[in-house]
């Protein structure tokens, strides 16, 4: 027992984490994988496009590949690309693909997110879609997880190939390695040619390395996370001109978001939780977000409870001198005093995104997984800093 415990906690630690792990060591308690040779369970879905898709609208295809997916999963990132080619090549021959996002979007912990711009709702699933302009139907199960439940993806991706009886012939991966250069196996093309020549497939059932699926009872994680950050006290330091300084030399080693604000601006405050979110998602990377209040010293208190009702947990600093011109010249002598201001500054002092204004989420989210450093998952930095094709 104590084994199969340890186990099991080897595996949510790593999963907490945000590191991807295979279909065999991911979650136990999620139903099994679908059996080969057995018959594609029915379902009806929405889709991204705004139409239903049902299992019955593909009857007319030769074979049915249904690949389970999602946005957050680094893993399932660096595998668009060959999903679209994959949909691409065979579209004429007979073969559809269709996408399926099984996770619950409640279900994913803030620090999971630490490798991508959008979580898994229906609403980012168009995000990313349109971003990455996804070639298939993209279909949302998150809400109940019946197809899930149906087909068995213990991670993300994972595909399931069906002949033209919709007999289950292949399920497993896409090829043999999420860095795509190290590829020697391409098992789902390896299937789906063997169908086409009225072949037995060689190897029907491969393991999928990828992100475990996020069931609906894994909601209770998300909220846990969520208490915790609660639990955290919030701390508020006074800035003297070094300091500020040294903050836009960023010698911290860390890719370092920085925003200026005030209590008395409603814009401000308004996308004070946007930090927060942002640096709940990336924090435990190479990334650090510091909040630096303009209001005066002995504004202090008010400062304080405003991030105190934000459960803001960020490094927060208010201006230490009621002189603040001087103080705010100190960070950059350029900058017109007003807020919201914002900059993402590279471990070099390089700034990568600055805004006289509210920012943007998503474009700044895309900044930063773009710019963090590459050495945890390599190849994912190339995957945001590549354009869509």
């Amino acid at each position: 027992m104590k084994t199969v415990l340890r186990i099991f906690s080897l595996a949510c630690l790593l999963v907490g984490s945000g590191f991807p792990i295979s279909a065999a060591a991911a979650d136990q308690s999620g139903p099994p994988p679908l059996a080969i040779g057995a018959s594609a369970p029915d379902f009806c879905l929405p889709g991204i496009d705004g139409q239903t898709h049902c299992l019955k609208d593909y009857a007319g295809s030769k074979i049915l590949a249904i690949v389970f997916t999602c946005n957050h999963c680094p893993t399932a990132q660096l595998y668009e690309n060959r999903i679209k080619q994959l949909a691409d090549d065979y579209r004429h021959r007979g073969v559809t693909l269709v996408a399926i996002q099984p996770n619950s979007p409640q279900s994913v912990r803030l620090d999971e997110m630490g490798y991508t711009d959008v979580g898994d709702s229906f609403e980012d699933m168009k995000i990313r879609a349109a971003f990455r302009r996804f070639n298939f139907p993209y279909l949302y199960d998150g809400e109940t997880q019946k197809v899930a439940q149906a087909y068995g993806p213990a991670a993300t991706p994972h595909l399931f190939i069906f002949d033209a009886q919709r007999k289950l012939r292949y399920q497993g991966r896409v090829d043999n390695n999420p860095r795509e250069q190290l590829v020697t196996n391409r098992d789902a093309r390896n299937a789906i040619d063997a169908l086409l020549a009225g072949k037995p497939v060689p190897l029907a059932k491969t393991p999928s390395v990828g992100c475990s699926t996020k069931w609906l009872y894994k909601e209770e994680g998300r909220q846990e996370e969520l208490g915790e950050i609660e639990a955290k006290p919030v701390q508020l330091q006074k800035a003297i001109a070094e300091e500020l300084k040294a903050l836009r030399k960023n010698a911290s080693g860390k890719l370092l978001l920085i925003n200026f604000w005030a209590t008395w601006c409603g814009p401000c405050r308004t996308e004070m939780p946007e930090f927060q979110t942002i640096y709940r998602m990336y924090g435990h990377r190479a990334f650090a977000v510091v909040t630096v209040s303009i209001n005066y010293p002995d504004e202090q208190s008010g400062v304080l409870h405003v991030l105190e009702t934000m459960h803001a947990t960020t490094r927060n600093l208010i201006l230490g001198s009621t002189d603040i011109y001087p103080l705010l010249a100190a960070f950059d002598s350029d900058w017109n005093a007003a807020v919201p201001f914002t900059m993402l500054v590279r471990p070099n002092g390089e700034v990568v995104y600055q805004r006289q204004s509210t920012i943007d989420p998503l474009e700044l989210k895309r900044l930063i997984v773009a710019n963090l450093p590459d050495d945890d998952y390599i190849g994912h930095q190339a995957y945001w800093k590549t354009p869509a094709n």
